[in-house]
């Protein structure tokens, strides 16, 4: 009977927590806005800040893990953050609930909506304000704790200079290599106070299994795609490939999807530019803009097939690492390392917070001063990410009248 009981404990513990995944990731799918770096912020206020799920260091690490992984950065890293609350169901129940919105959204787009122009509306850009004001607050809270001598400044500085000068798909994974180099040698022989421990439910046979999954499909699907000539396992491997080659975030597998569909016939140029526009509209990641593609081609059910090959390559690698990233992190030969690798992190996102979000968003005066506002209602009057999102969309509404 004790052991029933404490069975069905841990089941009811483990259903609250994955309800509460459910809740929390579904929210955040709602209301983030801005692209990989602003889910990142908000993931960090929301998991992090106010819910404690992680500690820190251990959220700055599975960030330079996720970088470095090719596919959706931001997803990788709520995937990541919903297994080691409740496994693989939790990773799961996260991607779902953080995804599902804007592949819903832009599966209405394509069946319905394709000749809207919200490219230019006025809440799109008050969004994108907000995303200036949630990715500032991370990088402070993040800089202050994994850059607290000059030795990681300088380092941070580094990243920042070579990833705005030289903006390639592979000059992330340099950086973040040469930092971890230069953190081995300059902490190799110092250990840090603090030794968070993170619980991963995986084993490491299942992490392998994961792995073989992945580079199998790479190879498996384009002799497959020759063999039958079936519609949609064509189209599943030209997702799947792109999400598997990626690195850098969304906006880089836009060129791989266009070349994959527009010159092959599966849709029009004009199509393509269309669901672009959408894309930017929408809140989650930019990968769902696979949702949209495969709703064009082959009508909702297209949409989810597309939408499932474009992500499994990120679910595959995520947890095929994770189990390896865990006991790596603590091992002390390695703690140097990821000393700089974090530092580059918070370059990184220094560098992606000036060039797009800051670019892009911020045009003139009055942008600075509502994202002034806005910033200060995050940081000073503690208010729910979801108000400020709602904030920014309103008052983009309004400073288009002014």
């Amino acid at each position: 009977m004790n052991d029933q009981a404490a069975s069905a404990k841990k089941t009811k513990t483990t259903f609250r927590s994955l309800i509460e995944i459910l809740i929390v990731s579904t929210r955040l799918g709602f209301t983030s806005f801005g692209g990989p770096i602003a889910h990142l912020g908000y993931f960090h206020e929301e998991y992090i800040r106010r819910r404690k799920w992680m500690d820190e260091k251990s959220y700055a690490d599975l960030v330079a893990l996720c970088q470095f992984l090719p596919g959706p950065a931001s997803s990788q890293v709520g995937i990541g953050i919903g297994v080691m609350r409740a496994g693989v169901l939790g990773g799961i129940v996260s991607f779902l609930g953080f995804t599902l919105p804007s592949v819903i959204a832009l599966i209405i787009f394509a069946l319905i909506l394709q000749g809207l122009d919200v490219g230019d509306a006025g809440w799109i850009h008050g969004l994108k304000v907000v995303a200036v004001a949630v990715v500032a607050h991370a990088i402070l809270g993040m800089a202050q704790k994994l850059t607290p001598d000059l030795k990681r400044k300088a380092i941070a500085l580094l990243a920042l200079v070579v990833t705005l000068l030289w903006q390639t798909a592979f000059t992330q994974v340099g950086i973040i290599l040469l930092s971890a180099f230069i953190g081995f040698l300059l902490y190799k022989q110092q250990t840090e106070n603090e030794d968070s421990r993170i619980h991963v439910p995986i084993s490491r046979r299942f992490a392998i299994v994961c792995l073989t999954l992945f580079f199998g499909l790479l190879v498996l699907l384009p002799i497959l795609r020759e063999v039958t000539s079936l519609n949609w396992i064509a189209m599943f491997d030209s997702f799947y490939r792109s999400g598997s080659l990626v690195f850098g975030g969304g906006h880089v597998v836009l060129p791989l999807l266009e070349r994959e569909f527009v010159p092959t016939g599966f849709l029009s140029e004009e199509s393509f530019l269309a669901g672009y526009g959408a894309a930017q509209a929408v809140p989650g990641p930019l990968f769902t803009f696979a949702a949209y593609l495969g709703a064009v081609m082959n009508g909702w059910t297209g949409g989810l097939i597309a939408t499932i090959a474009i992500f499994l390559p990120a679910f595959l690698l995520i947890l095929g690492t994770l189990p390896f990233w865990d006991s790596l992190r603590r091992n002390p030969k390695i703690k140097g390392a990821l000393m700089g690798v974090n530092a580059a992190v918070v370059g990184i996102l220094i560098s992606a917070f000036y060039q797009p979000i800051w670019t892009s968003s911020i045009l003139e005066p009055i942008d600075f001063a509502f994202a002034a506002v806005l910033f200060s209602m995050l940081v000073y009057w503690k208010l729910p990410p979801w108000i400020i999102v709602v904030t920014g969309a309103i008052g983009g509404s309004l400073l288009t009248l002014i």
